[in-house]
């Protein structure tokens, strides 16, 4: 046998745990993935602030439509600057972190509330305050959420991108698109502009006509940062996220404890049948003990494996004795058939040549029954265990053998009492093997029985059992060789019989027909009421079907 390295023992990621891993972070990262999108929920704070601010910017465009709306020379409505400028200054002053563009009906920008005169004339250009400065994390967040959602169907509130130069609160939607709002109907709303600002920020710009007498003069655009917005959606993710990490690091514990108590088990087991097939497993410990105490299905596979490998060496040493006694069994004949022809050669009478041919003749009848038992002996395991147990009746058999006997019994033959009922011995099993049983056992009873004596076949059911006892007037057994009787190659026979005629495997082929039913066969001797022996009995119990 060529041997082969152990599995190293360094710790390493086995396939098991990969999958365990897989299995159990899978449905956590899509239930995750989910709950991080927050469609819904962005999307109602979304559209509290557009609409808390559409309504601001519908405020600012009634009040410039009142106070600073004025008739021109061909009596149309027009937008003052002079009079909206400070006005816009006022309506935005109380909200700081926004920013109020008035476009008159020629697309002109006509006040900036960002965009200021100074003394003296110059023109100052106010900056949006860092209402609510952004970390590195939160950027982070803020992005792969932004770059998550733009895999997925986004609504109509949806941050929308740049378009031309970087977002932020100076970009705002082109004059084209204004000029489009200021020739819309008076009833009708434009969509809100969403974007992020290079710097994370998530700001919303909202446009709103300036109407005076049924007439679009202008539109005014609103831009706030949805600081609260922001606020609440990154506290949740957060919130998901750290709940994340916590059941991330819980399923990564226990899918290595569920690996460590399934793969590393299994992988012993697999050393232990690894050493066992190089044999150098010990039989008295052929899987760790500590396995095969596991009350769980790996338990019983160690105590499965561990049964099969004692067979195993059973079955191994079953072999090995086997061989032995069969090679001592034919040596014996075989040395006799030697000799034989060795003193033939030498010699020239023809009588006692005779007499050993007649002794070598013995001697071959004898290697011919031996190996026709050990044939079948040999190969009775393999056959039962391909054969399929079907209901057998056994009265019916042992009344069958029992009238065999009588029709062919001679003058001092044995003779057969029946002693069994005509139905109801039935068991799970192969007809054929259990007559060669039977035969073997009334065989060997007429062989012991004295002349004329009396064989008794018995049969009865005993709870969940079938009994099957035969017993015989002969010397019976010495009491140390009871269980010896069924040994392999056992020779004690009448001197009576001619040598030769019994390979002494017949009850042994019979113990292994009775145990491959899951039965036993016991060997006990008859007594009186003095306690002196007066005859053997075999009996058999096999399972009832």
């Amino acid at each position: 046998m060529t041997a082969t390295s152990p599995p190293s023992r360094r710790w390493r990621i086995s396939p098991l745990l990969r999958r365990i891993l897989l299995v159990n972070a899978l449905p956590l990262a899509l239930i995750v993935a989910a709950l991080l999108y927050l469609d819904q929920y962005q999307h109602g704070l979304l559209t509290a602030e557009v609409t808390a601010l559409r309504e601001q910017a519908r405020i600012y465009a009634g009040a410039l439509a009142e106070s600073a709306v004025q008739n021109n020379a061909a009596n149309q409505p027009v937008i003052n600057p002079d009079l909206a400028r400070p006005l816009l200054y006022r309506l935005i002053e109380p909200t700081p972190n926004a920013q109020a563009i008035i476009y008159g009906s020629d697309g002109q920008v006509i006040a900036n509330s960002r965009i200021r005169q100074g003394p003296g004339g110059a023109i100052i250009t106010e900056k949006l305050p860092p209402v609510h400065p952004r970390g590195n994390f939160a950027r982070a967040v803020s992005l792969l959420y932004d770059q998550f959602l733009a895999f997925l169907p986004n609504p109509d509130l949806t941050p929308t991108g740049t378009e031309g130069e970087a977002a932020g609160l100076g970009w705002q939607p082109s004059v084209r698109e204004a000029l489009r709002l200021t020739s819309a109907p008076a009833n009708h709303q434009a969509a809100p502009f969403i974007r992020r600002a290079p710097d994370g920020r998530l700001l919303i710009t909202v446009a709103e006509p300036i109407i005076r007498s049924k007439h679009s003069v202008g539109v005014v655009l609103l831009t706030r940062e949805a600081t609260e917005v922001d606020r609440a959606v990154f506290a949740i993710r957060v919130s998901i996220l750290a709940l994340f990490a916590l059941a991330l690091a819980l399923t990564v514990l226990l899918s290595a404890y569920l690996a460590r108590t399934i793969a590393t088990p299994l992988l012993r087991l697999a050393d232990s049948a690894s050493r066992l097939r190089e044999g150098r497993a010990a039989m008295s410990e052929p899987v760790p003990p500590a396995i095969a105490a596991r009350q769980d299905e790996i338990g019983q596979l160690a105590r499965a494996l561990e049964d099969s490998a004692h067979a195993l060496w059973t079955r191994m040493d079953a072999i090995e004795r086997f061989a032995a006694d069969v090679a001592h069994e034919i040596k014996n004949p075989l040395s006799s058939i030697r000799s034989a022809i060795e003193t033939i050669r030498r010699m020239d009478d023809k009588a006692r040549a005779a007499r050993l041919f007649d002794i070598i003749a013995q001697d071959v009848q004898r290697l011919d029954r031996l190996i026709s038992d050990i044939s079948d002996s040999s190969r009775l395991d393999s056959e039962m265990s391909r054969t399929a147990l079907e209901p057998v009746d056994l009265a019916p058999i042992l009344a069958a053998l029992a009238e065999i006997h009588d029709a062919t019994r001679k003058e001092t033959d044995p003779v057969i009492v029946l002693d069994a009922p005509k139905s109801g011995l039935t068991v799970r099993g192969a007809e054929g093997r259990l007559v060669q049983v039977m035969r073997n056992l009334i065989g060997n009873a007429a062989s012991f029985s004295p002349p004329a004596g009396k064989i008794w076949l018995r049969g009865r059911e005993t709870g969940s059992t079938i009994e099957i006892a035969v017993e015989d007037e002969g010397p019976g057994i010495p009491d140390a060789k009871l269980n010896h009787v069924f040994d392999r190659f056992y020779s004690e026979r009448p001197q009576s019989e001619s040598f030769g005629s019994h390979s002494g495997l017949g009850l042994s082929i019979s113990r292994q027909i009775v145990e491959a039913h899951l039965g036993r066969i016991m060997a006990e001797n008859r007594r009186n009421t003095s306690g002196t022996i007066t005859g053997a009995r075999f009996v058999i119990r096999i399972p009832k079907a």
